[in-house]
C-alpha cells in the first residue's frame, strides 16, 4: 500500500503508465539529448555549407525519434495518434496551412507597403556568398525544420498530453483541451522569450500566434495545418518579405526593406508578431481557420477526443481497476 501512494505523483495505475507532467518532461528532455548528440557526433566532421543543410534535418530527426519513442514507452499510443495520420484529408489540410500562411503574410507586407511604413530597398537580395536560389532553399528547408519541429512539440505531444492529465471528474474532455489549449499557447509564447529584441509585448502576442497555431489541431485532431502555416507564415515573412522572424533577421531575401512605421503596428525589429498588424492577421486566420474546417468536415468544435486516453485490450488487462468517480448530488 505504502509503495502505491509513494507512486501517486509519477504513476497512472489505471492507464498503466507516467502522469502527464513527467510524459511531457521526459520527451522534451529526450528530444534534447537526441538533438545535441545527433549534432555532437556529425557536425563536427561538416563544413559551414553541409551544416546548413544537416541542422534541419537533425531538428526533424530528434523531434520525429522522440515523439516516436515517447509514443511507444511512455504515452503508450500509435506514432499516427499524435495528429500525424498522414492521409489524403492530412495533406489538403497542409495544403490550406500552406497557404493561409503565405496568404496572410503577403497581406501584412500590402498594408505596410501602403501606410508607407515599409521600403523596398532591393529585390533578389543576397545576403551571403551562397548562390540566391540555394539561400533560399536553404531558408525553406530551415523553416520546414521549425515549423515540423515546434509544432510537435507545442501541439502535438505537449497539448494532448496536458489535455488527458487535465481531464477529471469535474473539468470533462473539452473543458480539459480548452484548458490545455490555453495552456500549451502560453507556453509557446514563454519559448520564444529570449529571442533577439524580445519583450513582453512580443511575448504576449507569440501567446496568441501559438493559439492560432493550434486552432487547427484542436478543431480536427491532426498537426497537418498546423505545420503548413507554421511553414509558410515564417518563411514568407522573413525570406520572401524581408520581415524580422521572431526577433532574427534572415539573410537573403526576396525583398531586402526598411521599415519606418510606428513599432506598435509593425512590431520593429521583432517582426509583424510583436505588433497590431500581426495580432489582425491572426484574428482574420482564425476566421478562415474556422470556416475551412466547417466546409471540409460539417461541423467546428473542440475535438474532446483528444482529451481521452483510450487503453488497448492488453494494456486494459494489465491496468489496476480506477476507484469510482463520486456522483455529483
Amino acid at each position: 500500500m505504502k509503495q502505491s501512494i509513494i507512486l501517486i505523483p509519477f504513476w497512472n495505475a489505471g492507464q498503466g503508465r507516467a502522469r502527464a507532467g513527467w510524459r511531457i518532461l521526459v520527451q522534451g528532455g529526450g528530444y534534447a539529448l537526441i538533438l545535441f548528440g545527433m549534432q555532437w557526433l556529425v557536425f563536427s566532421r561538416l563544413n559551414d555549407a553541409a551544416i546548413s543543410f544537416a541542422y534541419p534535418f537533425s531538428m526533424i530527426a530528434a523531434s520525429l525519434l522522440a515523439l516516436w519513442l515517447a509514443g511507444r514507452w511512455l504515452d503508450r499510443r500509435p506514432f499516427a495518434d499524435f495528429g500525424l495520420h498522414l492521409n489524403s484529408a492530412w495533406w489538403v489540410d497542409l495544403g490550406f496551412g500552406l497557404l493561409l500562411g503565405a496568404v496572410l503574410m503577403a497581406l501584412i507586407f500590402a498594408v505596410e507597403y501602403a501606410a508607407g511604413w515599409v521600403t523596398i530597398t532591393e529585390l533578389w537580395h543576397r545576403g551571403s556568398a551562397a548562390p540566391f536560389w540555394l539561400a533560399m532553399l536553404v531558408g525553406l528547408w530551415h523553416f520546414v525544420a521549425v515549423g515540423i519541429n515546434e509544432e510537435i512539440i507545442s501541439r502535438g505531444h505537449m497539448l494532448r498530453n496536458l489535455a488527458e492529465g487535465l481531464n477529471m471528474a469535474r473539468i470533462g474532455p473539452r473543458w480539459a483541451l480548452l484548458l490545455a489549449y490555453l495552456l500549451s499557447s502560453g507556453m509557446f509564447g514563454l519559448f520564444h522569450i529570449f529571442n533577439p529584441n524580445s519583450s513582453w509585448v512580443s511575448t504576449l502576442l507569440l501567446v496568441a500566434a501559438g493559439l492560432f497555431l493550434g486552432l487547427g489541431y484542436v478543431l480536427t485532431g491532426e498537426l497537418s495545418i498546423p505545420i503548413g502555416l507554421h511553414i509558410s507564415w515564417n518563411f514568407f515573412q522573413g525570406r520572401v518579405f524581408g520581415f524580422p522572424v521572431s526577433g532574427g533577421k534572415a539573410g537573403t531575401t526576396l525583398f531586402a526593406i526598411q521599415q519606418n512605421g510606428p513599432t506598435l503596428w509593425t512590431g520593429g525589429d521583432f517582426g509583424p508578431e510583436a505588433g497590431l498588424i500581426g495580432l489582425i492577421a491572426i484574428l482574420i486566420g482564425c476566421g478562415l481557420t474556422v470556416l475551412w474546417v466547417k466546409g471540409r468536415y460539417g461541423k467546428v468544435q473542440l475535438e474532446g477526443r483528444l482529451a481521452v486516453y483510450q487503453l488497448s485490450g492488453e494494456q486494459q488487462a494489465a491496468a489496476e481497476p480506477l476507484p469510482a468517480a463520486p456522483r455529483m448530488k
